[in-house]
C-alpha cells in the first residue's frame, strides 16, 4: 500500500530543518517498505513514550500495516484512554517483524525484557530525543535538543503527509505536553507551541485531555503523595531535597509505581531547592533514581553519567546497584560536587 499523502505544513522545527535528512528519507522508505512493524518503549513508560507509539502506530496501521505496541509494563490508567484500539501489548516470544521501532528510549538496556524478544528482524529503528542516547538501533534518529520524542514523531508525520486525525493529535499532544512539563521546561521553543497549536486544529481534545491526565489523580496517588511531603530531607543549605519511596510504602497508599510519577515535582517546586533527588527501592541492593534540577547551569544528565544513568540537563536517572545507605551517600556527595562547581562558576563569572 502506498502513502496517502497531503500538504505538508512549515511546523518542522527550525533546528530539524536540513538535519538528519538522510536518517528519515532511510526510515520513511523502510516503513512504507514494511508490513510487520513493532514499535516498543522504555520500562515504565511515561506519556511521551505511549503517546509517541500509538500516534506512529495508528499512522502505520491505517495504511495497512500490521503493527505490534510493546512495552514491559502496563500502559498506566491515566493514559489508558489513549489505546481505544487496544494496541499496547506485553511482549511475547516467536515473532518476527520486518521492523522494529524503538522510541523514547536512550539505551537498549531501558527496553528491558522487550530487548529480548525483537531479535527476529529486518531492521532496528532508534527514535529518540536523549541527548545520552547509545546509537544502538541500524538507523540511528537522535535529536537531543528536542522537547520531547513526540516532536520527532510529529515531524516524521508531517514529513511523509501522513493525516492527523483526533485521536493522533490526542496522543501527540500528550506526548509533548507531559515531557514539557505542560510546557514549563526550557527545552519548550516557540516551535513547540506551534506543533502544539496544530495539533489542537487537528483535533486533539483539550478538555478530555486535561481531565485524564492532569485532574484525575487516585486517592492512592495523593496518599503517596503526602508520604513524599511528610517525609523529604534538605541538605546542602536546603539546596538538594531527597525522598524514599519502598515496597512497603506503594502498599501502605494502595499505590501503584506509577503512580509516582511527577512526585518528584512538588519537591523540586520549594523555593531554596536547586535540585530534587527521588530514590525507589527496587530490591534490596537495586536503587532506581530519579533526579530534576531548575537551575539551567546543574546537568543533572551528567550526574546520572555518574551512575551508568542518562538523560536531560532538567531529568535524568539511573539504576544504582547497593544498599541505600550507600546508594544515598554517593547521590548526594556526586550533586554536591555539581553544586560547588556551580558556585565557582558563578564566582568566575564577569560582573555586569
Amino acid at each position: 500500500m502506498r502513502w496517502k499523502k497531503r500538504a505538508s505544513s512549515n511546523l518542522i522545527p527550525t533546528y530539524m530543518m536540513n538535519k538528519e535528512s538522510e536518517e528519515i528519507s532511510k526510515i520513511l522508505r523502510i516503513l512504507e517498505e514494511a508490513q510487520t512493524v513493532c514499535i516498543v518503549g522504555h520500562v515504565s513508560p511515561d506519556g511521551d513514550c505511549i503517546g509517541s507509539q500509538l500516534s506512529l502506530g495508528l499512522c502505520l496501521k491505517r495504511l495497512g500495516k500490521t503493527v505490534s505496541c510493546w512495552n514491559e509494563d502496563e500502559i498506566p490508567d491515566k493514559l489508558a484512554f489513549l489505546d481505544e484500539e487496544n494496541m499496547m501489548r506485553k511482549p511475547k516470544n516467536g515473532c518476527a517483524f520486518d521492523v522494529v521501532v524503538a522510541l523514547d528510549c536512550a539505551s537498549f538496556q531501558r527496553l528491558g525484557s522487550v530487548g529480548e524478544k525483537i531479535t527476529n528482524r529486518k531492521y532496528f529503528i532508534n527514535i529518540d530525543h536523549h541527548a545520552s542516547n547509545t546509537r544502538y538501533g541500524d538507523i540511528n534518529w537522535v535529536i537531543g535538543d528536542s522537547a520531547a520524542t513526540g516532536e520527532l514523531i510529529f515531524q516524521l508525520i508531517q514529513t511523509a503527509g501522513w493525516e492527523i486525525t483526533p485521536d493522533i493529535a490526542d496522543c501527540l499532544f500528550i506526548a509533548i505536553s507531559t515531557d514539557t512539563g505542560s510546557f514549563q521546561y526550557s527545552s519548550t521553543t516557540p516551535e513547540t507551541f506551534r506543533m502544539a497549536a496544530n495539533l489542537v486544529e487537528s483535533g486533539a481534545d483539550l478538555a478530555d485531555v486535561c481531565d485524564e491526565v492532569y485532574q484525575s489523580y487516585p486517592i492512592a496517588r495523593v496518599k503517596l503523595l503526602r508520604h513524599v511531603l511528610n517525609n523529604f530531607k534538605l541538605t546542602e543549605e536546603n539546596k538538594i531535597a531527597y525522598y524514599w519511596l519502598r515496597s512497603r510504602d506503594y502498599s501502605r497508599c494502595g499505590a501503584e509505581r506509577e503512580d509516582a510519577e511527577g512526585l518528584i515535582d512538588h519537591v523540586r517546586a520549594i523555593e531554596p531547592v536547586i535540585v530534587a533527588v527521588q530514590f525507589e527501592e527496587l530490591s534490596a541492593d537495586l536503587i532506581r533514581v530519579s533526579f530534576r534540577s531548575k537551575n539551567p547551569y546543574l546537568d543533572v544528565g551528567e550526574v546520572a553519567k555518574i551512575f551508568n544513568g542518562g538523560g536531560h540537563k532538567a531529568a535524568s536517572g539511573a539504576t544504582i546497584e547497593g544498599t541505600r545507605l550507600s546508594v544515598q551517600r554517593r547521590v548526594v556527595k556526586a550533586l554536591r560536587m555539581a553544586l560547588s562547581d556551580l558556585k565557582k562558576r558563578k564566582k568566575e563569572e564577569p560582573s555586569a
